[in-house]
């Protein structure tokens, strides 16, 4: 485990991961703002194999708003 991040088990395949966890974001007013896919990109650049990666950069504007 990563001092630099967290992680989560789940069930579910990774597109219904990824569609579940945009809507429980969304149900708390995070948008999504960016989209990397590492897996596409590490395979693009360096020609690696890997499973399935994304980071999800996502945004509350009113937060954000109150932050800046």
């Amino acid at each position: 485990m990563s001092n630099f991040g967290f992680g989560k088990t789940v069930k579910q395949d990774f597109e219904t991961a990824i569609q579940q966890v945009t809507e429980e974001l969304a149900r708390e007013g995070f948008g999504i703002l960016t989209v990397i896919d590492v897996q596409a990109t590490l395979k693009t650049k360096l020609d690696k194999d890997m499973p399935p990666y994304r980071i999800l950069g996502a945004c509350n504007p009113v937060l954000a708003n109150q932050a800046i």
